[in-house]
């Protein structure tokens, strides 16, 4: 009898357990709707395209190795750009994962260490940061996100850390240790990008450890997730990720994370509860899904990086 009790139990928790690591689809499909780019420098074509944002209407893409930004509406349609490359005011070294807040474009200047802030139609206006390690200082910056107070998160990719800043750059905390990796809560390794939800609570896109960390208004670790316990774990199954490059928040508070090394962008509650998986498959060694911009009607635009493309994806009907 005792052991009929430990193999029910055991067998339990394996299916517990099972049913935590390995979760299934919650949705309908998402439906691709339709694909634009394709490699070169003329206006609409991209080249490893890394980072993408959206406004009401349009759809800001870092065009990385042609060093400037593009936007289109939300039909694929070329609309203008800005941005040439070098080190002065307003010109781009290696664009990276952008942000739309308060009718200004936010682009880590992953090269140039710093963040740049343009108008909407590509005005620059100030650039934020210097290369370094101290307070409000980037290593290849490669996220930030824009709290409703205007303070800025920036995921500072080889210094190791997420800084928050005040609108005018000064520098108020941080989270991570410079030149210091590690797996447990509210350390990193090499975060890529942060997203800021409604609340204030703000999700860390924590790039090679393969996970999701979550931290409260008040900079409190919240809660983790990706793979088993989400200490650098990596896996291609549902609610796994890796290698993570962007992240951001849905109109219904929803994360979308772009999960590069497999190729497809997952959809997972602020819980970290997995609800759904979508991409394009790579053909080569280069990988597709590197960033993701939700609409408010949850229209989803993916940056694909090895097809030097946008995507652009619509829920599945219910």
């Amino acid at each position: 009898m005792v052991r009929l009790t430990l193999f029910v139990v055991m067998v339990s928790t394996l299916l517990l357990s099972s049913y935590a690591w390995f979760p299934r689809v919650k949705e309908p499909p998402y439906q691709l709707v339709k694909t634009w780019g394709g490699k070169g420098d003329a206006p609409g074509r991209l080249n490893e395209p890394t980072g993408i944002a959206v406004s009401t209407s349009e759809v800001f893409v870092s065009d990385a190795r042609n060093a400037r930004i593009q936007v289109f509406d939300f039909g694929g349609n070329f609309k203008h750009m800005f941005g040439e490359p070098g080190d002065e005011a307003g010109q781009l070294g290696r664009p990276m994962n952008l942000t739309v807040a308060n009718g200004e474009l936010y682009v880590t200047d992953y090269f140039n260490d710093r963040i740049q802030v343009y108008t909407l139609q590509g005005q620059f206006l100030r650039a934020i940061g210097k290369p370094g390690a101290g307070p409000g200082e980037f290593n290849a910056p490669g996220g930030v996100a824009v709290a409703n107070n205007g303070d800025l998160f920036v995921a500072d990719f080889y210094n190791q850390r997420v800084q928050q800043l005040d609108a005018n750059g000064d520098f108020i905390r941080q989270w991570g240790t410079p030149g210091e990796t590690g797996v447990w809560a509210g350390e990193f390794n090499y975060p890529t990008d942060v997203a800021v939800a409604a609340n204030g609570t703000f999700y860390i896109a924590d790039g090679y450890n393969d996970r999701v960390q979550v931290f409260s208004s008040n900079g409190d670790f919240s809660h983790k997730w990706g793979g088993p316990l989400a200490m650098n774990i990596f896996g291609s199954f549902n609610g796994w990720f890796a290698t993570v490059t962007s992240i951001s928040v849905g109109p219904q508070g929803n994360i979308f994370v772009a999960d590069f090394y497999n190729d497809r962008v997952q959809k997972f509650k602020p819980d970290g509860e997995f609800l759904n998986t979508f991409g394009i498959p790579s053909k080569g060694p280069a990988h597709t899904a590197i960033a993701a911009a939700v609409t408010s009607d949850d229209t989803v635009f993916v940056a694909d990086y090895a097809n030097h493309q946008i995507q652009k994806w619509r829920p599945g009907k219910k």
